[in-house]
């Protein structure tokens, strides 16, 4: 078993070793393991529904035009699929910041491997971006390295390996591997190369955590993620306690950016359906940003039925 975390752990390594443009980021990266890696998919023999909306910076104030401050939303889809070997997801996601908005889905397919205890998933991906430069105010009106209102879209694909069982899972993927251009108009209605072009390049996430049965009543779940560009790797790490499989609440600490705490409970039969909110306390720089932010999660799992064989039923007539 130990031999295959060290293969999944290394071939991580070596994904994020190849790696940019930081991407939304989410307080409930727990809960969002199809938006990390298309290796997810299925994985959990569950189908599952996510939607998750963060206003980051919460009444930021820009010199024009409103906040500006990021607001993202997101909806994934994952579920098994058992006569392809593993399993499906889809996810699309909205971001804006600023003047600049950017839209995405993604398709994912993933292998499922009996590997120990557990399954690891495979994973490939293909993604649709396309990302809109809004209105800018340029100090001289002609400059033509200045992007107008216009928009770009384009294909690329990735990549991740996810392991998952009853205790722990630990992940990752890396995605843009493509490293598409994007060219936006300038005034004149043409594609330039100044601040109207740009590269999607690589970012790559891994992630991990792990159930502790503390009591018949309450579990632990402690987390952690890295997120990393080429310009940046950020750092989270929390955890959260559940009670009685119905309540959590947990707190988090995202490294040189923010604290973090959530809570949320499950209902409906099979707490098939799940409400949470996450608060984060800006502590790096609230000068420059705002001091909070916030997050809404609702989802929805339905378990995947279990093989039904009839049971064979002998005519006594002819039971010899």
């Amino acid at each position: 078993m130990r031999k295959y975390f060290y293969v999944l752990t290394v071939l991580l390594i070596v994904q994020v070793s190849a790696l940019a443009q930081q991407q939304p980021q989410f307080s409930h990266y727990s809960f969002n393991g199809m938006y990390l890696s298309p290796a997810y998919a299925g994985i959990t023999d569950k189908t599952e529904v996510n939607m998750l909306y963060r206003y980051q910076w919460a009444g930021y104030q820009a010199s024009f035009d409103g906040s500006g401050a990021p607001k993202t939303g997101l909806i994934s889809i994952s579920m098994p699929v058992r006569f392809l070997g593993g399993g499906i997801g889809i996810y699309a996601t909205n971001d804006r910041l600023g003047a600049t908005e950017s839209s995405s889905a993604s398709l994912a397919y993933s292998a499922h491997l009996k590997v120990g205890s557990g399954k690891l998933g495979i994973g490939i991906q293909g993604n649709l971006t396309n990302i809109k430069k809004g209105s800018y105010r340029p100090n001289d009106p002609d400059d033509p390295s200045v992007p107008e209102n216009s928009s770009d879209s384009k294909y690329d694909i990735g990549a991740g390996l996810w392991y998952q069982s009853s205790k722990l899972y630990i992940g990752g993927g890396i995605n843009n591997l493509l490293q598409s251009q994007f060219r936006f108009e300038d005034s004149a209605r043409t594609r330039t190369n100044g601040f109207g072009l740009f590269t999607a390049r690589n970012h790559a996430f891994f992630t991990a955590g792990y159930f502790l049965e503390v009591s018949p009543a309450v579990t632990v779940v402690p987390t952690a993620i890295v997120k990393y560009d080429l310009n940046k790797v950020s750092v989270e790490a929390g955890g959260r306690a559940v009670l009685n499989e119905k309540y959590y609440a947990g707190v988090g600490y995202r490294h040189q950016e923010a604290v973090t705490a959530m809570a949320g409970l499950y209902l409906t039969k099979n707490n098939a359906l799940q409400l949470g909110y996450a608060f984060d306390l800006t502590t790096f720089n609230p000068e420059a940003k705002a001091l909070t932010s916030h997050e809404l999660i609702l989802a929805y799992s339905i378990p995947r039925p279990a093989n039904i064989i009839k049971p064979i039923i002998k005519t006594p007539r002819y039971s010899f």
